[in-house]
């Protein structure tokens, strides 16, 4: 069966399909099961003798907002600085990456971020990506991004005057010129750090995997602000003030804590519009099933919520 011939997101997930993708597991039992987690894409896990695998086909038209070149050079870097699971295969022709699948592994759910017991662990790996030394060759500007999916849905022609799209930009604008992080200071960060992408080995499988938790899916992974990727995780874990306050303290070592929460603050307007905008694309170019309507609504009314509280807290005047 040759798998360019045929859709994977639709077709039957089969032995012969998992076999086309990887030869050499030809003769082999295979078991094969639906793994949940993500939107736009689909993810199967596979496994037999000769390994077990995470299969990841990509979601229909996701090309308008991911270069998977450089997510798979993303991954790599990670890989191996034991941060992300090791890559299998990279079949960009067939919308298709594979990587090793973290077996008995707990995926993290947002009241796991609220225990003082597994902070550090989850920390760990978080500090470890930005203090990596690892490169790309994209920049991800936190404002240019939104303005770039602005862009892209005013040309879908498409109108929304519930909610202050124009404003909105504009306060982040704003914003961004007072956070006035220089792009020398950027580092590599994973731009989508929700509970889903943390996880953790149990203590049954501890001796197979080098690390006690990995960070999965590098889709979005760029050089940023590292402040934008604490402001997105809590953005996605959504946890209490004094949570927030300890994770910055954790992360940070307890150096410069006060900037740190600052530009943690200042930030996490960002992904909610950012992900506010990357829904109502979706909602008019995915076929999937999902209500990417919703979904960014919610995402619209944090980001108001914050910019309020910036204004009443730090005086921020927009």
């Amino acid at each position: 069966m040759a798998t360019e011939q045929i859709n994977l997101l639709t077709a039957e997930f089969t032995e012969d399909i998992v076999t086309d993708l990887l030869p050499d597991w030809r003769g082999e039992k295979i078991e094969i099961s639906i793994l949940s987690g993500g939107i736009t894409n689909k993810l199967y896990r596979a496994w037999c003798s000769k390994g077990d695998v995470a299969i990841r086909i990509y979601g229909d038209k996701t090309e308008m907002f991911i270069d998977r070149d450089r997510e798979y050079r993303a991954l790599t870097q990670m890989a191996d600085a034991g941060i992300t699971t090791k890559p299998v295969a990279y079949l960009p022709e067939k919308h298709v990456t594979i990587v090793e699948y973290l077996t008995g592994a707990y995926t993290l759910k947002n009241k796991d971020f609220l225990r003082d017991d597994m902070r550090e662990m989850i920390l760990d790996p978080v500090r470890r990506i930005h203090t990596s030394g690892a490169v790309l060759d994209y920049i991800f500007n936190p404002y240019e991004q939104c303005m770039k999916l602005g862009g892209i849905l005013d040309n879908l022609h498409v109108d929304y005057p519930e909610f202050d799209i124009k404003g909105t930009l504009n306060d982040l604008k704003k914003l961004d010129e007072k956070i006035d992080i220089p792009r020398k200071d950027y580092v590599i960060t994973h731009n989508d750090l929700l509970a889903d992408n943390f996880i953790m080995v149990t203590d049954e499988y501890k001796d197979k995997f080098e690390k006690p938790l990995y960070i999965i899916d590098w889709e979005y992974g760029a050089m940023g602000p590292r402040y934008y990727d604490i402001a997105d995780m809590f953005q996605e874990i959504l946890v209490p003030r004094e949570v927030e306050k300890s994770i910055v303290e954790h992360y940070c070592e307890g150096k410069d804590f006060d900037k740190s929460l600052y530009y943690c603050d200042m930030f996490k307007p960002f992904p909610d519009i950012y992900w506010f905008l990357w829904s109502l694309i979706q909602l008019n170019v995915s076929t999937i099933k999902f209500d990417f309507y919703t979904y960014g609504k919610e995402k619209y009314e944090h980001a108001r919520e914050n910019i309020g509280i910036l204004v009443q807290e730090y005086g921020i005047k927009l």
